[in-house]
C-alpha cells in the first residue's frame, strides 16, 4: 500500500471507540537452540490494546486475524512502518525531531526520514512541516555523499586484502628461495668434498 492509499484509508476508517490498538514486533524465544546452546529468537507481530480511561488494563497478545480485522487502520500503519523502515532511516534516528513530533508524523503514515523528505509541497504546508522537510532533505542529500564514502571504504578493504594476499605470496617465494639457496649451498659443499 503506498502513502496516498494509506492516507485515504486513514480518513475512511475509525478504530473502535474508547479502544486504542498498536501492532508491533516482539522477539519471542523459540524451542530451538543455537550451535552454542543458547535459545533462538524470532520476530512475531503482537497487538497492544488499551482501554480509554483505564490505565491498569493493557492487553499484549500475538496478533491474529481477529485483531487485524478489528483494527485495520492500526495494522495498515504497522505494515506501512515496516515497509518504509526496510528502505529508509527510521525517524527515531533523525536528531532534529522530538518524540512528540515523531509520534505525530507516524500517525500521518510517515515513518522514515526519506518519506518526510519526499513530502509534496501542498502536504508539507498542510502539516506545517516546512522546516522538518527541509532538514530531512539535507539529511538525505548528505547521506548520498556517505554512500560514495562507503564505496571507497569497501574498495580500500579489497585493496588491503589484496595486499595481504600478495605479501603472503612474496613470503612463500622468499622461503622457497631460501630453501633452494640452502640446498644449492649443500650441493656445492658436497661436490667440493667429493673433489
Amino acid at each position: 500500500m503506498d502513502f496516498a492509499t494509506f492516507e485515504k484509508f486513514t480518513r475512511n476508517t475509525n478504530s473502535e471507540d474508547g479502544v486504542i490498538a498498536r501492532f508491533y514486533d516482539k522477539a519471542v524465544k523459540t524451542d530451538e537452540l543455537s550451535a552454542d546452546g543458547l535459545p533462538k529468537f524470532k520476530l512475531k507481530c503482537f497487538c497492544e490494546i488499551r482501554i480509554k480511561d483505564n490505565n491498569s488494563e493493557i492487553f499484549n497478545q500475538p496478533a491474529d486475524s481477529e485483531k487485524i480485522r478489528r483494527f485495520p487502520l492500526e495494522y495498515e500503519r504497522y505494515k506501512q512502518n515496516k515497509k518504509q523502515v526496510e528502505d529508509g532511516t527510521p525517524l527515531e534516528h533523525f536528531a532534529f525531531l522530538d518524540v512528540a513530533e515523531i509520534a505525530g508524523l507516524k500517525l500521518r503514515g510517515i515513518f522514515t526520514v526519506e518519506a518526510l523528505a519526499n513530502l509534496g509541497d501542498e502536504r508539507t504546508e498542510n502539516l506545517q512541516l516546512n522546516k522538518e522537510r527541509d532538514l530531512a532533505r539535507k539529511f538525505v542529500e548528505r547521506a548520498k555523499g556517505n554512500l560514495s564514502l562507503a564505496e571507497w571504504q569497501n574498495k580500500e578493504q579489497q585493496y588491503l586484502q589484496k595486499i595481504k594476499t600478495l605479501e603472503s605470496k612474496i613470503e612463500a617465494l622468499q622461503q622457497q628461495n631460501t630453501t633452494r639457496s640452502n640446498n644449492n649451498e649443500k650441493y656445492i659443499r658436497n661436490m667440493q668434498r667429493r673433489s
